[in-house]
């Protein structure tokens, strides 16, 4: 009896587009990390991307505070991300606070704090400015893209991850949809940096699943923000009322519903926050925008009418990606623990590091699955303490470690799984990034050998 709920596909030969040492699946942070490190180690490097730019949610997600990368005053995520921060900041689209005024200072909060550029978890009051970039989205793709030619990575957009290919335990590429069908991208080593572990999960490799709160970032423009910043401040009074009132007409943001850019005039909304939306169903995705931008529409004609410089606000765009936080999460060689991140424990074989904690190698190597390797915010960890740790720099030098060792790999001729981590961890410091071999003074060090 023919089950009505399925159809058959036809079957056939898939062709063989494209061939290389190491195939990287996601053009995220993650994963332009991997690619870059990859390339400029020797490798021949083709990068998939399903949508027309890279940058994932740091671009086309429009997060656009690259944060968590600080130890207090030791800047902790370097490498690749400092390098983009760098070029960015020549061309006049990302701002950092200078290293002179990262402290606790009413002044300097009141100068910087709309920026984002302050440590969000410290219990100081005001809490202190600190390294941390307020970027522009279309200066983070032309940056990446200048990056990727440069490292002559082999850049496939507009293609769609469908499925790994495994031979014997093996990864040996993926087959992707696009304009000309389906097509296979054969590969040494794989890097899923999917941020849904959409390439480990086809592989076989186990994971569990999750969901966080889900959200439509969009920018404003025709915002004075220097009157906006006055009635803040000057009138706190009034300002308090109105802000209360914003937060609770979109529904959910953190605590500064609105941050500037280094665009005259644009400011970006980290809002609205929504929960119950599961970032694997197309129908939760689906009702999410729409949900997103109903919300968007009342805050902007209240703003209108309320705040003062955000009279003559305008919706510049909404981010084309939808802020997913979590999805699946690879259960890996170690799975990270929420103690793991809050105790800020130091592992042996760390070869990243965010604000304070430390990603060991082991979770980005997933379980049953050869020459593949997991980099981003999908990462080998618990639910709990994914939500603590996957911002977006600490997951750049995930996939900056995980391109390196791909290479490293091959030309020793072992799998990744047998890395010296020793050698990747003295290679990265030698390239500039810090893999957290060294612990910093407040490191938990006890489970250093765990």
């Amino acid at each position: 009896m023919t089950d009505p709920s399925m159809i058959d596909e036809p079957g056939g030969p898939v062709p063989v587009a494209a061939s290389a040492d190491l195939v990287v699946v996601g053009g995220g942070p993650a994963g332009l990390g991997a690619a870059l490190a990859g390339a400029r180690n020797g490798l021949d490097v083709v990068l998939l991307e399903r949508y027309p730019y890279l940058g994932g949610l740091a671009s086309g997600g429009m997060v656009l505070v690259l944060d968590d990368m600080c130890n207090g005053n030791e800047v902790s995520v370097r490498g690749l991300c400092l390098e983009m921060i760098e070029r960015m900041e020549r061309v006049g689209l990302a701002v950092t606070p200078p290293e002179g005024e990262r402290r606790s200072d009413a002044a300097l909060w009141r100068k910087w704090s709309r920026w984002g550029t302050f440590d969000f978890y410290s219990q100081m009051k005001p809490q202190p400015i600190c390294y941390a970039t307020a970027f522009d989205p279309d200066g983070y793709k032309t940056i990446a893209n200048q990056m990727v030619a440069e490292a002559g990575v082999k850049l496939r957009l507009h293609s769609w991850f469908s499925r790994s290919i495994v031979e014997d335990g093996r990864i040996t590429g993926v087959i992707c949809d696009g304009k000309e069908g389906r097509q296979a991208i054969l590969a040494k080593v794989v890097v899923d940096a999917t941020g849904d572990l959409d390439v480990a999960a086809s592989a076989g490799a186990p994971f569990v699943a999750d969901h966080y709160i889900v959200t439509t970032v969009f920018r404003l423009g025709n915002v004075d923000t220097a009157e906006a910043e006055r009635f803040e401040y000057e009138e706190p009074e009034a300002f308090a009322k109105i802000d209360r009132d914003a937060k609770r007409m979109i529904g959910g943001s953190w605590d500064k519903w609105w941050l500037k850019t280094p665009l005259d005039g644009i400011v970006w909304c980290n809002c609205p926050h929504m929960t119950g939306y599961d970032g694997l169903k197309i129908a939760d995705l689906t009702r999410a925008d729409a949900e997103g931008r109903k919300r968007i529409a009342a805050l902007v004609a209240f703003a209108r009418e309320k705040l003062p410089g955000f009279q003559k606000c305008v919706v510049v765009d909404v981010a084309p990606q939808l802020g997913i936080r979590q999805t699946r999460l690879l259960e890996g060689a170690y799975v990270v623990t929420k103690e793991d991140v809050t105790q800020r424990r130091h592992f042996s074989d760390a070869i990243a590091r965010g604000r304070d904690y430390y990603t060991p190698y082991r979770a980005l190597l997933p379980r049953g699955v050869d020459q593949l390797l997991v980099a981003g915010r999908h990462y080998s960890a618990t639910p709990q303490a994914q939500r603590i740790s996957r911002e977006i720099p600490p997951c750049m030098a995930m996939g900056e470690a995980a391109g390196l060792a791909a290479a490293l790999a091959l030309g020793a001729g072992t799998t990744v799984a047998q890395v010296d981590v020793r050698a990747l961890q003295a290679k990265l410091r030698a390239q500039g990034a810090d893999p957290g071999d060294v612990p910093a003074a407040n490191a938990t060090t006890a489970a250093a050998a765990a």
